[in-house]
């Protein structure tokens, strides 16, 4: 039987159908309706933070949280090219410059030692992610943002429900992004959130994810459409019914890949062990394979002969897409050996532990 690098996680069909029936009496589908707005309340209480506003999507979050900064037109945004297109993308299509600093190779995120060497007269804003739940190094990152003026906006697409010294992952910074796509440990189908702290910035969002309209005859910004409909909202509401299970499951299967494969030669699992994560979420499994007898891909090719598909996440980095072939000239040597070496094994709440064996086994012969 194949195995997916992930399986959405869905609640039961006569729980969704009950949940959506009452739209067929409303007709009420999209514009921030009851369902959107309900879900909006329960995630701001779930997550403990101060402000969100749901999206369509990840990226639409991401993009537009940017353009509620107002950065000026091609300054320069510090991220990391060890991150999923969106990222970058985000920071492109503001009309906003991507400038990369490499990475701390034990956990994958962004390496705060090499930021201000970065920082010039045009950079206006840091852009971390922190990558595979891990989270970034968010006081070093403050310090260096406060001591330059600078605005520090998270990609938190990984980080759903994980907590830091007590406090969401998600409210540190300026602001945030939480992605509720399907493969995410809580999903809406597609969806996503921004999380932030300026009160004010909630009418922005607003009015950027519905073309700028404010009202029937103002519109503010030249924004585009990025709201988040009631089927999107009724799948939320059932799915945060279940997240506190969902993870438990998804740590037991977390904790016997680890169980079976650390401290095998060559081979190590690039979840931080920081004492400081007081909430986790294991989003995802993944593993580096360096020094091991065979090399990444060959440990890939191997598990996909047998029907188990696992992820080079995120391979290749992207600095090296073609679109973005101007900003080759940035060295990220820790980058690329990760890029390289790093694979996500499968993970998620249904994945039993026969399976995560077979998995460990297949490796490991």
């Amino acid at each position: 039987m194949s195995i997916n690098v992930t399986r959405s996680s869905m609640p039961d069909y006569e729980e969704f159908c009950a949940e959506i029936r009452d739209l067929w009496d409303s007709h009420w589908l999209t514009n921030m309706g009851e369902k959107h707005n309900k879900l909006e309340k329960a995630l701001k209480e779930y997550l403990k933070v101060p402000y969100i506003t749901l999206f369509v999507n990840g990226h639409m979050a991401l993009e537009d949280l940017i353009a509620s900064f107002m950065l000026p037109k091609g300054s320069e945004v510090i991220t990391t090219a060890f991150t999923f297109a969106s990222t970058t993308h985000a920071i492109v299509r503001n009309g906003l410059k991507p400038v990369f600093c490499d990475i701390d190779p034990a956990d994958c995120t962004m390496d705060e030692s090499g930021i201000e060497a970065l920082i010039t007269k045009n950079t206006s804003a840091i852009l971390p992610v922190h990558v595979y739940g891990n989270p970034c190094h968010v006081e070093a990152i403050e310090d260096i943002a406060k001591k330059h003026g600078l605005k520090v906006i998270y990609d938190a697409a990984h980080t759903f429900g994980v907590e830091y010294k007590g406090k969401s992952l998600s409210a540190f910074g300026d602001a945030s992004i939480i992605s509720f796509h399907a493969t995410k440990v809580f999903n809406t189908i597609e969806g996503g959130a921004a999380v932030y702290r300026d009160k004010d910035r909630a009418s922005i969002l607003d009015d950027l994810k519905n073309f700028g309209i404010r009202d029937p005859e103002t519109c503010c910004y030249a924004g585009g459409n990025a709201k988040m409909n009631e089927f999107q909202a009724a799948m939320g509401l059932c799915n945060l019914k279940y997240i506190d299970a969902e993870i438990e499951k998804r740590k037991r299967a977390a904790e016997r890949y680890m169980e079976r494969l650390e401290g095998v030669k060559g081979i190590r699992c690039v979840l931080s062990n920081s004492s400081d994560i007081t909430k986790r979420n294991y989003a995802y499994m993944p593993v580096v394979f360096e020094g091991y007898k065979y090399l990444r891909d060959e440990v890939w090719q191997k598990l996909k002969d047998q029907d188990i598909i696992a992820r080079k996440y995120f391979y290749p980095l992207t600095r090296d897409f073609r679109c973005y072939s101007n900003l080759k000239t940035y060295e990220l040597p820790v980058s690329e050996r990760m890029a390289e070496n790093v694979l996500t094994l499968p993970l998620y709440a249904g994945l039993s532990l026969e399976d995560t064996d077979r998995i460990c086994d297949i490796i490991l012969k």
